[in-house]
């Protein structure tokens, strides 16, 4: 069983935004994110689209987001 819970896509992103991420481009359900010591994220997801938890560990290698933060 993965510790990841599907969530919707906005849910993720406010959650990499309380973890220090900022929104510096969109285009379109594109958001480039941008967060200190790390290389840029483009968070390419729609409004009511769900990530499951393969997607979410996904994000997370490249983020540092932890299930918790959701």
């Amino acid at each position: 069983m993965s510790d990841w819970p599907a969530t919707k896509a906005p849910r993720a992103l406010r959650a990499l935004q309380r973890i220090g991420w900022r929104i510096v481009r969109t285009s379109g359900s594109h958001r480039t994110l941008r967060r200190e010591g790390w290389p840029q994220y483009r968070f390419a997801y729609h409004d009511k689209e769900e990530l499951g938890p393969v997607a979410l560990a996904e994000m997370a290698k490249h983020t540092g987001l932890r299930p918790e933060d959701l």
